[in-house]
Order: C-alpha cells, then sequence, then structure tokens
C-alpha cells in the first residue's frame, strides 16, 4: 500500500478515535437530566411555518439523528432520550459553545453561525433566549462538574447568604400546603440527606443556632448559581415541570413558576439579603386582592405579610371595596354581573346586587352612601348601589364601556375610563351628572390622583394602552398636560406574554402623598417617582417566571395598593400568582406572597 494511503487512512483513524473520544467527554460532563427537562423540549418546538427540528431530523440521515415518537406520544421516552442524548452529544464542545455544532448550524451567519442549515436559521443572534439555554447547558456541564467549582463548604457559605435563607427560604419548610405534609414533618427524621432541625417545644420558628444547622444542610443540597442542578429545587419538583422523577414527599412544587420555587432559585442564584426586613407594623391594615382567574380573594396582614383570610365562592372576581365602618367588602362579581357583599370577619356572601351589565373595577363615595360600579358593556354606564338598601338606584350613562372607575381624593367627583373610546370621563357626585371629558389617542387604563394641600385634585395620571408610561392631566385646566415614558432599561418583557397593548398596568400615589408608583410589563418592575416634581427615584424588579424549555418571562404587574402610613406598596404579580411587598423607602422587596390565580385588583382596608 502506498505511504501516502496509509497516512491517510492513519489520520482518519485518529479522527475517527478523537471524534469519539470528544462525543465520550461530552457525554461525561453534560448533565442529562437538564437535557431531558430543559434541551430536549426545543426540538420539538414549532418554529415559524410549523416545522419542528424532530421533523427533519429524526427522517433525514443527519448528523443529529432524533428517536421517531411513539405512535400517539408526544414526547420521548427515557431509552430514546438517552440515544438522543448521546447524538446531541457528539455535536458539542464540552464548555465552548463558540465551537459546538449544535449551537452553530441553525445559527444566522452575520451573528457567527454557519453559513447554511437546511433546516433555516431559527436563531437570529447568540442573545435569543434558546440559544442562551443551550449555550449554558455546554458551558456548565453536569452537576457533579459544577460541584467541584464549589465543592468545600466554605466555599458555598460564602457563595449563599444565610440572612436570605433565614429569612425568605426557611419558612418555606414550616408552610402549610393543601393537601401536602409540610417539608419540616419528613426533614426532621434522620435519616433524611436534607435536614432539618426540631423545634423546640412551644416554638414556631427555629432559633438562630438552629437556622445555622439548617443552612449548613441546605446548602449540601445546592449548586451555587445553578437552580436547575441543584436537589433542593429539582427533587420536589413535579416531574413535568422537570424534576426528579420521585420524590417521597410528593410534588411540593408543580411548576418552576410556584413562588416558594422562584424564592428558592433567588437565593440558590446568589441573591444576597439586599431583601430588607419588613417594617414592623401593627395589623390597623388589610390588603384584598382579587384572583380573577379563579373564585377566591386572598386577604394579607401586612404585620407579617402572611394570608389570613382567604373569601370563597365567587368566581372571576374583579374589583373591591369597603364600607366606611370596615364590616363589609363590596366586589365586583364578573360571572354573575353582580355587585356582592361580604362580611368581612367571617368572609361570608351577606348578599347579592343585580347590576346592570357586566361590571369591571368599582369605587365607593367618600361618605361611603353609594358603591359606584363600571359597567363595561357598551354603550357604558356607571351604576350605583345605595349601601344602605343594598339596592342599584340609578345607572349613570357614560360614553363607552366602562374599565375602571375613581372617586377625587376630595370626594366631589367620581372619574370613569374606557378603553374603546378612549375618553376619562369626570362625573360631579352632587348632580351625578357628565361633568367633563378627557379625549386621549389611546384607551384609558388605570388611573391616580394627586392632591393639592386643601385636598382638592390637582392631577390625574392616567395609563394607556400601548404606552410604557402615563398621561398627566391637569385638573384645573380639564386637559392633558404632560406624557411621561418609563426608562427603557430594564426591558425585554411582554412580548412573550402577549401585553404589547398593556405595556403599562397599575399607578397608585401613596397615602401620605409623597411618591407616584407606576408598574411596567416591559420592565417586569415597578418605577417610583417623587412627588409633586415627578422625578425618578429608582425602580424594583419584579420576580421572573421559569416557563419549562423557555426563556424566563415576566410576572406580568396588574395593580398596586399601599399600607396606611405609605410604608409598604404592594404589586399584584398576574403571571406569577402572587403578591411583592416592597419599603417605599429603601426600595428593596420584603415579601414575595403566594396568592391565587391572576391575581389583579387589590384594596386597602383599614381596620376600624
Amino acid at each position: 500500500m502506498p505511504q501516502t494511503k496509509k497516512a491517510k487512512l492513519f489520520l482518519l483513524a485518529v479522527v475517527a478515535c478523537g471524534s469519539s473520544a470528544l462525543a465520550g467527554r461530552a457525554q461525561s460532563s453534560l448533565d442529562f437530566d437538564v437535557y431531558r427537562s430543559r434541551i430536549e423540549p426545543i426540538f420539538l418546538k414549532k418554529r415559524e411555518g410549523g416545522m419542528r427540528c424532530y421533523d427533519c431530523h429524526s427522517v433525514m440521515v443527519t448528523r443529529l439523528r432524533l428517536e421517531p415518537l411513539s405512535p400517539g406520544s408526544s414526547s420521548w421516552a427515557e431509552e430514546q432520550s438517552r440515544k438522543n442524548f448521546e447524538a446531541v452529544s457528539q455535536l458539542v464542545t464540552p464548555s465552548d459553545p463558540s465551537k459546538s455544532p449544535l449551537l452553530l448550524h441553525p445559527l444566522a451567519p452575520e451573528a457567527g453561525g454557519d453559513p447554511t442549515h437546511t433546516g433555516g436559521k431559527f436563531w437570529s443572534s447568540q442573545n435569543d433566549p434558546e440559544w442562551r439555554m443551550l449555550a449554558d447547558w455546554i458551558r456548565h456541564g453536569s452537576p457533579e462538574s459544577l460541584a467541584t467549582q464549589v465543592s468545600s463548604p466554605s466555599t458555598k457559605t460564602a457563595a449563599l447568604d444565610f440572612q436570605f435563607f433565614r429569612t425568605r427560604v426557611e419558612p418555606i419548610f414550616l408552610k402549610d400546603r393543601p393537601g401536602r405534609a409540610r417539608c419540616y414533618g419528613c426533614h426532621t427524621l434522620l435519616n433524611r440527606d436534607f435536614h432539618l432541625e426540631t423545634l423546640s417545644p412551644g416554638s414556631a420558628d427555629w432559633t438562630d443556632e438552629q437556622s445555622q444547622r439548617n443552612f449548613q444542610s441546605a446548602i449540601k443540597q445546592v449548586v451555587p448559581s445553578y437552580p436547575a442542578s441543584s436537589r433542593l429545587l429539582i427533587h420536589p419538583l413535579a416531574p413535568e415541570a422537570g424534576g426528579d422523577p420521585f420524590h417521597s414527599g410528593g410534588r411540593q412544587f408543580q411548576s418552576q413558576s410556584d413562588p416558594d420555587w422562584l424564592t428558592i432559585a433567588e437565593w440558590v442564584r446568589g441573591s444576597q439579603s439586599q431583601v430588607a426586613p419588613a417594617p414592623k407594623l401593627s395589623s390597623a391594615s388589610r390588603i384584598y386582592i382579587t384572583n380573577s382567574a379563579g373564585d377566591t380573594i386572598d386577604v394579607i396582614d401586612p404585620a407579617d405579610n402572611q394570608v389570613v383570610q382567604v373569601i370563597r365562592g365567587i368566581e372571576l372576581p374583579h374589583g373591591v371595596t369597603f364600607s366606611s365602618d370596615g364590616t363589609r367588602v363590596y366586589l365586583s362579581n364578573e360571572s354573575e354581573s353582580v355587585l356582592d357583599v361580604v362580611d368581612s370577619k367571617s368572609g361570608e356572601i351577606l348578599h347579592k346586587i343585580s347590576l346592570s351589565g357586566h361590571p369591571n373595577n368599582i369605587a365607593i363615595t367618600k361618605d361611603g352612601s353609594r358603591v359606584l360600579v363600571g359597567i363595561r358593556r357598551a354603550p357604558g354606564a356607571v351604576d350605583v348601589i345605595d349601601t344602605t338598601s343594598l339596592k342599584r338606584v340609578k345607572s349613570i350613562p357614560v360614553n363607552g364601556p366602562v374599565h375602571n372607575i375613581y372617586v377625587t381624593p376630595d370626594g366631589k367627583y367620581a372619574v370613569s375610563g374606557s378603553i374603546e373610546t378612549k375618553l376619562a370621563t369626570v362625573i360631579d357626585l352632587q348632580s351625578e351628572q357628565i361633568a367633563w371629558e378627557v379625549k386621549f389617542d389611546k384607551g384609558v387604563r388605570p388611573m391616580a390622583f394627586e392632591a393639592n394641600t386643601d385636598g382638592s385634585t390637582s392631577c390625574i395620571f392616567v395609563q394607556l394602552s400601548e404606552l410604557n408610561g402615563f398621561a398627566v392631566v391637569d385638573f384645573a385646566k380639564r386637559s392633558e398636560v404632560a406624557r411621561i415614558k418609563l426608562p427603557d432599561q430594564p426591558g425585554g418583557f411582554g412580548v412573550a406574554e402577549g401585553r404589547l397593548g398593556t405595556p403599562s398596568h397599575g399607578i397608585g400615589v401613596s397615602p401620605d402623598g409623597k411618591s407616584l408608583w407606576v408598574n411596567s410589563t416591559f420592565a417586569n418592575a415597578v418605577f417610583a417617582y417623587s412627588l409633586p416634581d415627578l422625578k425618578l427615584l429608582g425602580h424594583v424588579a419584579l420576580p421572573e417566571v421559569h416557563p419549562l424549555g423557555h426563556a424566563p418571562t415576566g410576572s406580568v404587574p396588574e395593580w398596586i395598593t399601599f399600607t396606611p402610613d405609605s410604608k409598604l406598596v404592594y404589586v399584584s404579580n398576574s403571571g406569577a400568582a402572587s403578591v411583592t411587598a416592597i419599603d417605599t423607602t429603601t426600595l428593596k422587596e420584603v415579601a414575595l406572597i403566594p396568592v391565587g390565580e391572576v391575581p389583579k385588583r387589590m384594596n386597602t382596608l383599614v381596620l376600624r
């Protein structure tokens, strides 16, 4: 055989051997569980035109060969996934996404990808969430390889914050979950890898010394910075959400969007105890949250930011307000088109008042004699409910379906807003007639009011459709005088959530009149402005939602309310089934409170 041919054959053998060794190294350094729960679903995702990676790579002879799905199945069996994992590993350069064909072939050339890909270019840049997810998996490897980076307990302790654990994570282990035992119930047993200290007799919380021991036990179940590789998070997570196949304590978290799961993940990612301790408050108020996609209303005590009452049996609740003495709760009921009257102490429904049409938000006059209900059905009206007779006594016609209704700080006027007619309508409450209107170029969303020193209304701050910001209406001039756009950063949210038409929803003036707070879906944050100068004070990020196999999305903030002393502001996170409590002085989150399905409208009851 000619020497040149022998040399070529030898070179081919070396290359083949090298490729085999590379694939072996890739498999050993890549995490199969993360692959199966986070990466593999990407191959089944429909692209523009309805095609999936699977459609080509399961039938064509390509470097990436995917196993055919079993008839009637929408996902692979574990044995099939392991074969797919082997094929995928051959297209990966361990720890180096920039040299991994799996990432380069479907990437646009101008972003550093290969010149062509028969299946088209799925990613236009290396900032694409899917591309980044794959790159993160390749770069960080398996839980074992990650663990070697932080193998010593002292290194882990430095990477994870004890105060955050003590104030935010540890209470989760004591939490009652409907239909499930507490984590504490099992993990105080000595044979548990994750061991919790036994509470002292009569105690509802651990001592600092016990918490330190719990902390040391917890960090053994954690890979700092990597929630998806941390057993503390993956073991109690439902398998269909990316968790382990079995957990003897049951599925404590149904999804990676569970507020408690997100809190632990935040700690694992390295959040420090910049989360301020909540100010000590007397239980002089309650925060009511209507869960718009459920049949419950959650009630939070600001003293400890815990849900202390759940009102049940009102399907699709919308607006909420209270009687002057605090004994009654009024709730607009979208499913029945009624105003429900509820006993605030027992949570029992006392009365149902029929309305003229489908309701949205509600308000109460300053003297407590009338509840005003915005009627969403065209042509639009404000129903007036007498709180003594508990009857609808009048419907004030307005120009357009009413989304929100308010009473001005001095109690002289009501103001309704219509998305369809783009009108804010001011109603004289003495005559119950329209006084004047303001026409906008976009639909009218939530509003808030600034008062003059004498208590009269100075300004209306109006959120509008398609505006990431708010308009300013001079009440005396009866016209818009300014339009404020929220900062562009942070950003990147709102598209996946389908909220381009409502980039900013939820606005409120603190009871002391010193600050204006404005939600932004685009920023997944709430912004604070000083009053009366409207100077930007800063923003507070809201929790992210982590859908399985997809990039994080925002929590879709909807509404704002305050404690009466203005120390805390609450934001409802409709996409995350939670409420964020924020210290208005430090602009720090002090609590993330799990509530019901799609929480939206909120209001504060002052206890008498």
